[in-house]
């Protein structure tokens, strides 16, 4: 598995975590990373996710409760919300991970660790959420340019070999 997919799995697991414990639980993330036996670069990504979830859970739980019709935020699986809040985040302030790499790799988290809707649900709401962003800005964050899951001259954290 890739680290960036480990990364993600992980930072949802801690994201349930939260949801089920709430925000202290914060403080058990870097034993629940070291714990997992992931390498180096995806525990660091993997707190970054968790991090900026967070700070932005506000904004992110905003976002989906206005996209997701009839769904109020606290009816959607707790599974559901995180993957959304995950691939939200990384659509709206991750603008090194290419947009349909969020997308596809938050559809397969709800394949795996959800229903067998999940992953459409996700994919709706996550695409209205990349729909709404601005990319006029940056021209070159279009949709169509960000195809490619680590863009040239992205810093190498280190992958450890397994």
């Amino acid at each position: 598995m890739r680290r960036r997919t480990r990364a993600r799995e992980l930072a949802l697991q801690f994201l349930y975590t939260v949801d089920v414990k709430g925000a202290g639980a914060r403080d058990e993330l870097d034993d629940f990373l070291t714990a997992s036996g992931a390498s180096r670069a995806a525990r660091l990504f993997a707190t970054q996710l968790v991090d900026g979830v967070l700070a932005h859970r506000e904004e992110l739980d905003a976002r989906i409760s206005a996209l997701a019709e009839r769904w109020s935020l606290q009816r959607i699986a707790a599974v559901d919300r995180n993957i959304l809040r995950l691939g939200g985040f990384e659509l709206l302030h991750s603008p090194d991970v290419p947009v349909r790499v969020a997308l596809n790799e938050a559809i397969e988290l709800g394949k795996r660790y959800s229903t067998a809707q999940s992953g459409a649900f996700v994919n709706g709401i996550l695409d209205q959420i990349r729909a709404g962003r601005s990319f006029a800005a940056d021209p070159a964050n279009a949709p169509d340019e960000r195809d490619e899951e680590e863009p040239a001259g992205a810093p190498d954290l280190g992958e450890e070999p397994s």
